[in-house]
């Protein structure tokens, strides 16, 4: 055996002994040791054309596919998200948050706005996969190869709401405005004046709850009356049966959801419903976490005793650091800390750091404006240790991609500077505090058109008009590219918090933030451990050089980025100089 060949076989098999060894450790990594890479199936990647329209004869309004439509299905299915994940782990990429794989209701919507459930939010059956995706054993297959390669898989699910099946009989146009729990009781139908119903109901007492037509008149369309699963679902006296919510006060809890059936979550039969429904999905799958959708909308006390339950449910399994986090949609610390102290959710998504990091580098906000966000660490449950295991993220499929962001603040731009802010969005993104959180196809430079729908686009090649007309950040590349570069760049950004435990696990101190567009560094360190990680950040578009504080016993450093200097200028200061739009990043032993 030659000298390349025999170099060739030990590369091998010191990368088969890698990947043995993450893939039997990876229930040992902690939430924050991930990056997360966040995907819808129906637009990753076509592994099966023949569940295009989910076995569902007709046309699109009956099936829902139509990938001239972005509104509609398009064909990506969890058989293709298996072939990718070479792709998406290359990316660096250590855990796969997959939008709600549920079987859906396909379309949904009045004439002339109909909607397909391409994205998954519209539930019927919540114990099998939806046929546009596959079957259940295909999400077996994938959590299985997923494991095998020491990735996590994080599943998206939703207790809040069903697919719109239940109607009112006031409301023929599916448009019925919310009706108070103050102005329609509970024990009165149609009104304070009203007949006696469900007397003696205290709101507690549910046995004595066995009228739904408080508020309206529900009912289920003929056809439709066993369409949900598990059966107990079809029943709309488990709704709150009140109008679509305005997204204030009450209504925010009580409200349809634009139709979505609101389920009366303070129900003890819905509570161990979605109990058991979910915890089954554990025990048949043993996936790695939960994101939950629309959290905000539910009551405190239905995650009081779920959020329990299903960690409890993962530990029986062999699941010690089972990531919870959910969707409070709110850019408020404060209102965002609230979910992890009253509702006693273990982390929510950090759509604070979402905000703020994009009025940075899209709108040229100060960056004292990200100390301020950090400072407010110490609100969350458990305070800084806390936030570690927030997730981060730049953008989404209900508000839009950073891509997006910039071009719109920002129409003029050139391609190297749009690159440029895209690029420093993501390492603020993988190097600050939190679990930075991919939206799949940011890594090829996909931009869209903002908003809800428009920042959905498929990774393989589109129908779409307002897909295609794209601006692609770094230039259009083939489907999947590996040479993209923002996949180049966030893979090297990956690899370099792998490479350093602190960019992972250490608490964070702003060391500098600038009151115009300007320098931002923060120093991440271990408690007990020696040394620490500076990442300094220039979000102007000028080189700047100046003084950090850093500790005193920090006087040897090293680049793991940038041009760093080798020691101290002083105790406990550093001299640095960061390109425009770029960053740095030095570690002292």
């Amino acid at each position: 055996m030659g000298e390349r060949a025999r170099w060739t076989a030990a590369a091998m098999l010191l990368a088969l002994a890698a990947a043995t060894a993450s893939a039997q450790d990876h229930r040992q990594r902690l939430p924050q040791d991930e990056v997360i890479y966040f995907l819808l199936p129906d637009r990753l990647a076509n592994g099966d054309r023949s569940n295009d329209t989910g076995g569902i004869p007709g046309g699109r309004l009956d099936h829902g596919f139509d990938p001239t439509d972005a509104g509609f299905y398009q064909g990506g299915d969890l058989a293709g998200l298996i072939q990718q994940l070479d792709y998406i782990q290359g990316l660096g990429a250590t855990a796969i948050w997959v939008a709600p794989i549920f079987k859906n209701k396909p379309v949904q919507g009045e004439p002339g706005r109909e909607f397909s459930g391409a994205h998954g939010y519209w539930a019927t059956d919540l114990t099998r996969v939806d046929p546009h995706f596959g079957e259940n054993t295909d999400m077996a297959a994938l959590v299985e190869a997923a494991h095998a390669r020491g990735m996590k898989v994080y599943m998206d699910i939703v207790a809040n709401h069903t697919a719109d099946v239940i109607r009112y009989r006031e409301c023929p146009g599916n448009d019925c405005a919310y009706r108070s729990r103050a102005d329609y009781p509970f024990t009165r139908r149609g009104g304070v004046d009203g007949e006696v119903i469900n007397d003696g109901f205290d709101g507690t007492n549910f046995e004595r709850l066995t009228r739904p037509d408080y508020a309206y008149t529900p009912y289920v369309p003929e056809g439709e009356e066993t369409v949900k699963v598990p059966a107990w679902l079809n029943d709309p006296i488990y709704y709150h049966n009140r109008g679509d919510t305005t997204f204030r006060n009450e209504s925010s809890t009580d409200g349809d959801f634009a139709g979505l059936d609101d389920l009366m979550t303070e129900h003890p039969r819905v509570i161990q419903g979605m109990i058991e429904i979910f915890g089954d999905w554990i025990d048949r799958y043993k996936v790695d976490g939960f994101r939950i959708d629309t959290a905000k909308h539910v009551n405190p006390e239905f995650w009081q005793a779920f959020v329990p339950a299903m960690l409890e449910r993962a530990q029986a399994n062999g699941i010690p650091n089972f990531h919870i986090f959910g969707e409070v949609y709110d850019t408020d610390p404060a209102q965002l800390a609230r979910y992890t102290r009253v509702d006693r959710y273990p982390t929510v998504l950090d759509f604070g750091f979402q905000s703020t990091v994009t009025e940075i580098v899209a709108r040229d906000a100060a960056p004292d404006t990200l100390a301020r966000l950090f400072s407010t660490d110490v609100l969350y449950e458990g305070g800084e240790a806390a936030a570690l295991a927030l997730p981060t993220f730049l953008g989404n499929h209900d508000m839009g991609r950073i891509g997006n962001f910039i071009l719109t603040s920002k129409p003029g731009i050139s391609d190297e500077e749009l690159l440029a802010r895209t690029m420093l969005a993501h390492a603020f993104l993988m190097f600050s505090r939190g679990v930075p959180t991919i939206y799949y196809g940011d890594e090829q430079g996909f931009t869209g058109d903002g908003g809800y729908g428009g920042a959905r686009q498929t990774l393989f090649p589109t129908q779409v008009a307002t897909y295609a007309d794209d601006r692609i950040i770094g230039g259009a590349q083939p489907p999947y590219s590996t040479q993209a570069p923002l996949y180049q760049a966030i893979s090297e950004m990956a690899r370099l918090r792998a490479a350093d435990p602190r960019l992972r696990r250490g608490l964070q101190t702003v060391r500098f933030a600038a009151e115009a567009p300007g320098l931002f560094a923060v120093t991440r360190r271990i408690e007990g451990e020696p040394g620490e990680t500076l990442i300094v950040y220039n979000t102007s578009t000028a080189e700047i050089s100046a003084n950090i504080e850093v500790d005193a016993a920090s006087t040897a450093w090293s680049s793991s980025r940038g041009d760093c200097p080798s020691a101290a200028t002083a105790p406990a200061s550093v001299r640095v100089t960061v390109p425009a739009l770029d960053f740095i990043l030095c570690r002292s032993e």
